[in-house]
């Protein structure tokens, strides 16, 4: 246990720093709170993204397939020539978010072109898309959680640590001085008694 200072000045402290932890306590509390329905939120939109990802996989199982086939070397039907990501405050965490993509697809001729390569295209586009955003919300959700252990640590800090320290010093600085109290009052009393025991034997006999 750290060595405090057994005086009322030290209890003081003691005491201002006691109602600063259990003032700054509700706050982290709070914000643990809303790290953790933000971590439960961000895991959810993962699970509806990949659902979602593999129900348009699912639906479009024949024209993958097809596409495979029949062009297993065809050049790519779009190209990525722009991505963006923005910085969201989640909670006080910074993390990235998706912003908005753009593709190139190149022209081709209407007339040789098979029309299912329209299909392909708008569902690679979808799937790149798709792949970001996964990407980034994965990102997003390690920095909460990464937030959420720091906040976590503080919280146990203060509840078991700086709170119940602050509330033993007072404890014990409250029985000291009490003690210190109790036998100055017992130190008087026997001073004022051997003082009238003095005054009693100094006077004269009647």
């Amino acid at each position: 246990m750290a060595k405090i200072k057994l005086t009322k000045n030290e209890l003081k402290n003691q005491r201002d720093a006691l109602k600063r932890f259990e003032r700054y306590l509700p706050t982290l509390q709070l914000k643990k709170q809303q790290l953790q329905m933000e971590v439960r939120q961000a895991r959810e939109r993962l699970r509806e993204l990949d659902a979602e990802n593999e129900r348009i996989l699912t639906e479009h199982e024949d024209d993958l397939a097809l596409f495979a086939v029949l062009n297993p070397e065809a050049p790519p039907l779009l190209t990525v020539t722009e991505w963006r990501v923005k910085s969201v405050n989640v909670a006080g965490a910074e993390t990235p978010a998706f912003d908005g993509l753009k593709v190139e697809v190149p022209e081709r001729d209407l007339f040789v072109s098979p029309v299912w390569e329209d299909t392909a295209a708008d569902l690679i586009a979808q799937q790149t898309e798709t792949r970001l955003r996964r990407q980034l919300l994965v990102e997003q959700l390690s920095c909460i959680e990464e937030e959420l252990r720091t906040v976590t640590q503080r919280v146990n800090l203060f509840e078991k640590v700086k709170i119940p320290g602050a509330q033993e010093n007072i404890r014990r600085i409250n029985i000291y001085i009490g003690d210190q109290q109790t036998n100055s009052v017992g130190r008087s009393k026997i001073a004022k008694a051997k003082c009238q025991t003095r005054d009693a034997v100094g006077q004269p006999q009647g």
